[in-house]
């Protein structure tokens, strides 16, 4: 069984690779599953690999992915589980985190990988999308990664494989704590009404319908937010901003030839 989060393509693209690889069932994080999570029961076999997949958050688990992990209902305590990260550059001691969780619901937190993927957070000052040559690189290197990925789980290798980066503890146990206080809220999403079209497809994109649109066919955003950009992201105009945080940002799209 395979579970992830994703907001602009990259995991839920890896969580692909992997089905395709070890078969098995997709189970998708977003607002309906977060909501149903202490109620609906999953029941994969013992002898399944469960692989959590999902995007580090600023050297951290997302918050919608650790209310998850937390809440939902399911006979995982037989399963041996994996973490399956995509990163722009590196995850600090996210890993550790992931495994924190683990081992508070008393499941078996076997292994931890990251893969590189191209980076969309563009809220940080100073954080920008990758070059066009750095992206393509990336995602170029993606299939043979998750080939050695799934090698590594079949064969039962041992280790962590993972790039946690310098300073990780400063990241993981200071800037992440910063980030889920000063940095999550949607207060300062907005639209640019001199490039906003009214097509929706920042509201059809929302893994958490946090985004819907006025009377006036303009997004706006309720409190429900993952923080994941997928609105920013999706905005065919590039009309979503984030304060003047994204201004003079690049935006990311899964390449179509790749996207599932």
């Amino acid at each position: 069984m395979i579970i992830y989060f994703s907001g602009t393509g990259n995991s839920r693209h890896v969580a692909s690779l992997l089905q395709q690889r070890m078969k098995g069932e997709m189970v998708k994080i977003d607002a309906k599953s977060i909501d149903t999570a202490s109620t609906t029961h999953l029941s994969p076999d013992s002898d399944e690999p469960l692989i959590w997949v999902f995007p580090i958050y600023s050297w951290g688990v997302p918050p919608v992915v650790v209310k998850y992990m937390s809440t939902i209902n399911g006979d995982f305590a037989r399963n041996k589980h994996y973490m399956v990260c995509t990163c722009g550059d590196d995850i600090g001691l996210a890993h550790e985190q992931w495994r924190d969780i683990m081992r508070s619901r008393g499941w078996n937190a076997v292994t931890a990988y990251s893969v590189q993927m191209p980076n969309t957070y563009v809220t940080f000052p100073g954080f920008d999308i990758d070059t066009e040559e750095v992206e393509a690189d990336k995602l170029s290197r993606c299939g043979k990664r998750i080939d050695h990925i799934v090698s590594c789980i079949k064969s039962g290798t041992p280790g962590d494989d993972v790039v946690t980066g310098g300073m990780k503890w400063i990241k993981s146990r200071m800037i992440y704590p910063l980030f889920i206080r000063r940095m999550m809220s949607p207060r300062p999403f907005h639209c640019l009404d001199n490039q906003c079209i009214g097509c929706g497809l920042c509201a059809k994109a929302c893994p958490m319908d946090n985004v819907t649109l006025n009377e006036n066919h303009r997004p706006q955003w309720s409190d429900n937010c993952a923080m994941c950009l997928a609105c920013y992201h999706a905005c065919p105009k590039h009309a979503v901003a984030y304060g003047r945080l994204t201004d003079k940002k690049g935006q990311y799209r899964l390449p179509e030839q790749i996207a599932d």
